[in-house]
């Protein structure tokens, strides 16, 4: 089913095949998901925000080699917000909470893998290890998920994304500093299979829970590697106490949902 919101940004509906295989493994590819007209706006904003080669923003606070990064302020863009809302609407059928548990924003990015070969002013040029994104949310309960979009082409050579299929189901690991975590946990293969990394067209997008063990290989080629990512979680997420690196929590209690104003609902 598509929606329809003008000529040049549609956006469908996760089929009920989708939903099965992202319960049963914890990740789902989403042919199609973002349409052109969608694609070229977030190409817009984020060379006007990383420079053409994806590399040409002002200095980051902390450097690190996964990927290179800004956000577009997608909440702020009446062109982008759209997307978002449906974002929003497709994490509520993945997630297949109660039906009055909504969906939350809780950040979106720019993620640049720069060519591995060259020198660049912002690390990005690394491999990503494998990790899961529960650990580095800071909250009490996981169910959140991230959407990650292919804003170019892409295949395994630009370092594109793998899964560690019905890893969603193992718990808790480890947070993503402290290493790989197929290096940590040899055993994961065991009970889990490890996918090829995916190849994209432009507007393809997977969609990972918080749970799930991913990575990707180095960007070998000569171009940046454009990718957008929206990571949402359920509206009744509570803050768990621990210091949070994603999100102020000086005026916040222990155990208190995320602010409306910062972290909207989405699935509305």
């Amino acid at each position: 089913m598509m929606r329809a919101t003008n000529a040049a940004h549609t956006y469908r509906a996760v089929t009920p095949e989708e939903i099965a295989h992202y319960r049963k493994f914890g990740w789902v590819k989403l042919e199609d998901f973002v349409q052109p007209g969608t694609v070229q706006r977030l190409m817009e904003v984020g060379v006007e925000k990383l420079g053409g080669d994806g590399d040409s923003n002002p200095p980051l606070p902390v450097l690190q080699d996964l990927f290179n990064h800004a956000c577009a302020d997608a909440l702020n863009d009446p062109t982008l917000r759209p997307l978002l809302n449906e974002v929003g609407r497709n994490a509520k059928a993945l997630m297949q909470r109660q039906p009055h548990v909504e969906v939350r924003y809780f950040t979106e990015n720019y993620a640049v893998k720069l060519p591995a070969a060259k020198e660049s002013k912002h690390a990005g040029n690394g491999r990503t290890l494998f990790h899961h994104d529960f650990p580095n949310w800071q909250l009490d309960r996981s169910g959140g998920m991230a959407f990650w979009m292919a804003l170019m082409d892409m295949g395994p050579e630009m370092g594109t994304m793998s899964f560690v299929s019905g890893s969603h189901r193992l718990g808790v690991l480890g947070n993503y500093r402290n290493g790989d975590l197929l290096e940590a946990y040899p055993e994961i293969l065991e009970h889990c299979s490890l996918t090829e990394p995916m190849s994209y067209k432009a507007g393809d997008t997977t969609v990972h829970s918080n749970l799930t063990v991913h990575g990707t290989g180095f960007n070998q080629t000569d171009r940046p590697r454009w990718a957008y990512t929206v990571l949402v979680n359920p509206a009744d997420a509570r803050w768990n106490g621990a210091p949070a690196e994603a999100y102020d929590t000086r005026q916040m209690k222990v155990h208190q949902e995320l602010d409306e104003k910062r972290f909207p609902i989405l699935s509305r």
